[in-house]
């Protein structure tokens, strides 16, 4: 057998070895595909996996770490069997030409196209994939090949269409054999792909102009139209999921003003746009910016064009603090307790790589102006630029290149594990093993090692791009609070701070000196206070609502017992007033939380607080700290609701600063309502039996429902659950001083259960209770036997409650119990719901309820039409049908719902849809519910929550956010029309 025939020269040179997690596993699945390779007459694929090899360990191992690739191996066997006499880079340079002449066939359909490019990117993202972890190609080469594979993609789709409207009469193309030549349409890549640094299950970001004066265009009036349909064709081509998969996610989000402008806009009103309008992020996202189909030519001259307004002449030291905010990164974190890595996101968490791209671009803004070759589009060229000019160290540009294409590497393999649009780590020990083998790691512990110092590393120095930036502090002016009369000077240098309200910001800081708080009344608190002063009132500044967030601290001043401890604390570790600045000046509802309980801050001390996630262990076994020595009853629900009050802030810190995302913020404020509640269940117990006994054979159980079942609290939920209890048969009544009946000492025993929780006492309320989603509602009984419970839910409950029992959850109780009331709901669950009743209901549900609670406006994430709600009815119908994909547990959550709904119910790009929807309400949510106590009102957003929102959906401005809401909320809106309201 020759050379060839063994695969040796599939990759040009000797494989990486590959470990894999289950060796035999990994033997299975090479059986598999050999087998698949001997009925499609593949012999030499099969002799080789049927054989013993380096190179097929290494694809067994590959099969058995990714998913996605095991499934392209199945599903294109003779992409491998290609590989015997084409090289694979000889094979993917082939490719691209091949993709190229797709979009020119002649008198091809376009499902015929996308069927083409569907089975071409196919090959061609499989073949990247393996050389990437076969260690023959790099990041920046696999960063590379993708970005080639998405230009050819759109190019064959930008001739295929311009082609077809030469043909249709609607263009007169000056060139058909080469159709973007002067054809007036305009494609520019953004982000990743105009850098050509596309990651491996990105979407592309696009902008599309065209020139109705290019000699094309037949009628410059009729060209907006043209070009806006053709646009939608093109995401059509690219983006919609068929049975052969879909090309390539395509956002289109990054136009000026994409709520009010068409998809496609003319080159003239483009350049007005971003001259009078055009904001900084458009600034930055500009210099990534290259043209990458349809008129090049034309591409080219607009950004020459838009030179001026990307690249200023002065140095631009003041977009500094804007751009920083617009891009979402709010905290440097510079030694803010350690970073977690599991769930870690790698593109915009902590010392990522949004770090590193922002350091570079912030510069490039500051310095492009007056130097060109600082104007370049690929991350780490620039750093070498940077060099060059003597911006950064030698030392600076090394660690970081070498940190970004770590992170890159990193960033691939979460991405090929299933080919998910992800950049977070796993969370559990065998995903993160996972990883580790596909980095060459032996263990995922020596991974984490690592990455822990890359990210360190990264943080460090995108820390230091602030300390080194001009500091208000170095030339700061006057502030001077003594005497009784204000300073001119310190008012002048207030106001340039970004305080409205210079005079009553210096009677506020007359006061702290004077002593008149607690906190200020030691000489050495005052003194430690005025070295801070500067500091807080710089850090205060940038929050854009400087006079508020400065009143809020102050409140949080007045309410502490002493200060040295803070301000020392303070003046030892920047985020950390970088954070307490972004409490006060974004989040009201935590900042009234420090200022009525200040102890909460405490919590921020614990070095391992960003590191550690929140989930239920962590949770219960502080709790069980907490409540140690606390032996009365009402010292137990006091200390109960201290608990939670500081974990529900220390939960809401960690997803203000991105430490953990919104679905693990569900989880975490739902496992600290099981915990407490949990707590105070078992205490009114022991209080109750104290004087009432127990009844015989007695056993509770509490179902959470709505959110606390789903576990998709928000900062801000009250909770819906519903006790249930059962007894002995001949249990006549309890055995205590004061015996009851069994209903009755059940009833009472709910009622204390209430105000034991809901009563506010000098701590506060724990939760506020829902109890009416009990069998009838609030008629009926406060507690319910589970025989009454079945009998309802079997025989007389609504469509509603069943809906409502689909997000049921047995959250405390007695153990045996509680599994099983689960059994129960999961067999009443299980009925056979008539499918035509179900969705009729639900329909009619839904339109009583728009009618009755109408949205107050597109921010009422929940009421809004194509909203939350839409999303739960469509799980919950879904559930109900049985049109949920069996797993290890029922779905009670609405995303969990959304990502098992069956092919049979919708298609796979639905489902996406849906759930990505979900995702973003979701996001949204608890950043609100978190940082303010009532509605958002769009005329009055806090700065600091504008950005956070922003952050979290990776979005540059407010009305972008806005766009994609209502975009993302007519489509599901659509979707339920289809699936619920018309099925």
């Amino acid at each position: 057998m020759s050379r060839a025939d063994t695969g040796e020269g599939w990759f040009g040179t000797k494989v990486a070895t590959l470990k894999p997690l289950d060796e035999d596993h990994a033997a299975e699945t090479l059986h598999d595909v050999a087998d698949l390779a001997r009925e499609r007459e593949l012999t030499r694929l099969e002799a080789l996996l049927s054989g013993q090899s380096a190179l097929a360990s290494f694809l067994g191992a590959a099969f058995n770490l990714s998913p996605f690739l095991r499934d392209c191996a199945r599903r294109w066997p003779h992409a491998l069997e290609t590989l015997f006499d084409t090289p694979l880079t000889e094979r993917l340079a082939q490719l691209l030409p091949e993709i190229l002449a797709a979009g020119q066939e002649p008198d091809q359909s376009e499902a015929a196209l996308m069927r083409t490019l569907r089975e071409k990117k196919g090959e061609a993202h499989f073949l990247i994939a393996l050389a990437d972890l076969a260690g023959v190609a790099d990041a920046h080469m696999t960063v590379g090949r993708l970005s080639g594979l998405a230009d050819a993609c759109v190019r064959a789709a930008i001739d295929f269409l311009l082609l077809d409207a030469h043909r249709s009469g609607k263009l007169t193309l000056p060139d058909p054999a080469k159709p973007g030549e002067r054809s007036g349409w305009i494609v520019l890549g953004m982000g990743k792909l105009g850098a050509r640094e596309l990651n491996f299950s990105s979407d592309i970001d696009l902008i599309v102009f065209f020139d109705p004066k290019a000699p094309a265009i037949k009628d410059p009036y009729d060209a907006s139209d043209l070009f806006a349909r053709l646009t939608r064709r093109l995401v059509r081509i690219l983006q919609d999921r068929t049975e052969h998969g879909y090309v390539f996610r395509t956002d289109l989000r990054l136009r000026p003003d994409p709520g009010s402008t068409p998809l496609a806009i003319p080159v003239m009103a483009a350049l007005i746009y971003y001259e009078s309008r055009g904001q900084n992020w458009e600034r930055a996202a500009m210099i990534k910016a290259r043209p990458v189909a349809g008129d090049l030519a034309a591409g080219t001259e607009f950004l020459r064009e838009l030179t001026p307004y990307v690249w200023r002449k002065y140095m631009d030291f003041a977009a500094i603090a804007d751009v920083h905010s617009i891009k979402r990164q709010i905290h440097a974190h510079k030694g803010h307790g350690e970073v977690a890595v599991k769930g870690h996101n790698v593109k915009l968490g902590r010392g990522g790589i949004r770090e590193i791209e922002f350091f570079v671009q912030t510069q490039q803004l500051i310095a492009g102006g007056r130097f060109p070759e600082l104007r370049g589009r690929e991350t780490v060229a620039m750093l070498g630029e940077l060099t060059q000019r003597g911006w950064i160290m030698a030392d600076v540009r090394d660690a970081l290149a070498a940190q970004y294409w770590f992170l890159r590497d990193v960033e691939h393999a979460i991405q090929m594990v299933a080919d998910e649009q992800t950049h977070n780590l796993p969370e559990d020990d065998e995903g993160l093993e996972r990883i580790a083998h596909m980095l060459g790691f032996e263990s995922g512990e020596a991974f984490a090692t690592v990455f822990r110092k890359s990210l360190l590393e990264v943080e460090k120095h995108y820390a230091a791009l602030f300390e080194a930036a001009p500091q208000l502090s170095q030339g700061v002016g006057n502030l001077v609070f003594t005497g009784d009369v204000d300073d001119p000077d310190t008012l002048e240098t207030l106001a340039r701070l970004g305080f409205e309200r210079p005079s009553d910001i210096c009677r506020v800081i007359r006061s702290w000196h004077f002593g008149r708080y607690r906190a200020t009344q030691s000489a050495e608190a005052r003194e430690r206070l005025t070295e801070l002063t500067p500091a807080l009132l710089e850090t205060f500044g940038s929050t854009r609502r400087a006079d508020e967030a400065l009143m809020r601290f102050d409140e949080f001043l007045s309410g502490l017992p002493a200060g040295i401890q803070l301000f020392s604390l303070l003046q030892s570790n920047p985020a950390l007033l970088g954070l307490l600045a972004t409490i006060m000046g974004a989040a009201p509802r935590l900042s009234a939380i420090i200022t009525r309980r200040p102890h909460v801050f405490d919590g921020l001390l614990d070095p391992g607080l960003m590191s550690e996630l929140p989930n239920k262990a962590y949770l219960a076994a502080r709790l069980e700290a907490f409540l140690q020595g606390a032996d009365l009853y009402e010292e137990k629900l006091d200390r109960l609701r201290i608990f939670a009050s500081e974990q529900k802030f220390l939960i809401g810190v960690r997803l203000l600063t991105g430490a953990i995302d919104a679905v693990r913020a569900g989880k975490a404020f739902s496992d600290l309502a099981d915990l407490t509640i949990g707590a105070a269940l078992e205490a009114v117990q022991a209080e109750f039996a104290s004087r009432h006994g127990q009844v015989a054979g007695g056993e509770v159980a509490i179902l959470g429902m709505g959110k606390l079942g789903s576990r998709e609290l928000t900062a801000g939920s009250d909770v819906d659950l519903i006790l249930l209890y059962t007894h002995d048969e001949d249990a006549d009544e309890s055995d205590g001083e004061k015996p009851l009946a069994p209903s009755y000492y059940y009833t009472r025993l709910t009622q204390r259960l209430i105000a034991a929780v809901s009563a506010p006492t000098a701590e506060g309320v724990l939760y506020e209770l829902d109890l009416r989603l009990r069998p009838s509602g609030n008629k009926g009984p406060v507690a319910t036997h589970i025989d009454a419970f079945r009998k309802y839910q079997r025989e007389e409950a609504w469509t509603w409650e069943h809906m409502a029992l689909t997000r049921a959850r047995p959250v405390a109780g007695d153990g045996a119990f509680m599994a099983k009331v689960e059994r129960d709901v999961a067999e009443i669950l299980a009925m056979d719901h008539d499918r035509a009743k179900v969705f009729k209901d639900a329909a009619e549900m839904r339109a009583t309820i728009a009618e009755e609670k109408p949205p107050r406006d597109l921010w009422d994430l929940k009421l809004v039409s194509g909203g939350q709600i839409d999303l739960e009815f469509i799980a919950q119908c879904a559930r109900l049908t049985g049109h949920i994909e069996p797993g290890e547990w029922p779905p009670t959550s609405t995303l969990d719902g959304l990502e098992r709904l069956t092919a049979d119910f919708c298609d796979a790009q639905t489902r996406d849809e849906l759930v990505a929807a979900y995702d973003l309400y979701l996001s949204l949510t608890q950043i609100i519910r978190l940082c303010l106590t009532g509605e958002l009102d769009r005329d009055d957003v806090p700065p600091g929550l504008a950005d956070l929102l922003l952050r979290a959906t990776d979005l540059p401005d407010l009305g972008v956010l806005e766009a994609h809401i209502k975009e993302t909320a007519s489509r599901v809106e659509a979707h339920f029309q289809v699936l619920v309201a018309n099925a």
